[in-house]
């Protein structure tokens, strides 16, 4: 996938009811499933892949500080006008140029199916990380055969990390429809 890519995708990028967030329903379904694993707020956040921005809005307004990275400029132009008070860095969530160890939560929604060297990114992920941080990523293995299982997610993530739990997301609440590909949350504690 390629900047340009998903610049032209940034567009439309919300029209997606999981992406954008707009339906009270599946907006208060993802903070709730996000709050449920997260630590208390304030708790730094480094928002890995964040798109427009839609995560690191829905953490803002429950008190968190969230720092927002996307390889695509156009996601962070829309990102920046939706949320002015966080913190966005144009960079490349495979290698994120953010402050080591500085973090107690790195998230990342449907970025690292995406990734050449998905052991690496994670490495580099949990190097941000300060002690007693938190991985959460939300992935999935969709039916156009893209993506990760939960288990190929588990074993990158065991690279770097002895402990993981695994949450299957099939709530169409939270995608707006109906799924039948197995989509998942997985969160890492140190």
């Amino acid at each position: 996938m390629t900047q340009e890519l998903w610049d032209r995708e940034a567009e439309a990028f919300d029209e997606e009811p999981d992406h954008g967030l707009a339906d009270p329903r599946t907006r208060a379904a993802w903070r709730d499933l996000l709050l449920d694993v997260l630590p208390a707020a304030p708790a730094r956040i480094a928002d890995l892949g964040c798109g427009t921005g839609t995560l690191t809005r829905l953490l803002s307004d429950a008190d968190f500080t969230v720092d927002g990275l996307d390889f695509s400029s156009a996601m962070i132009r829309r990102a920046r006008a939706k949320v002015p008070d966080a913190r966005f860095v144009t960079g490349d969530a495979a290698d994120p140029a953010l402050e080591p160890a500085a973090y107690d939560v790195v998230l990342s929604r449907h970025v690292l199916w995406a990734m050449a060297d998905p052991e690496g990114a994670i490495t580099r992920w949990v190097r941000l990380l300060g002690p007693g941080g938190i991985l959460v990523l939300v992935e999935g293995h969709w039916a156009t055969r893209a993506g990760l299982t939960a288990a190929e997610c588990t074993r990158i993530v065991c690279t770097a990390r002895a402990e993981v739990d695994v949450r299957p997301l099939s709530d169409p609440i939270l995608w707006g429809k109906p799924i039948s590909d197995e989509r998942y949350l997985l969160v890492s504690r140190a």
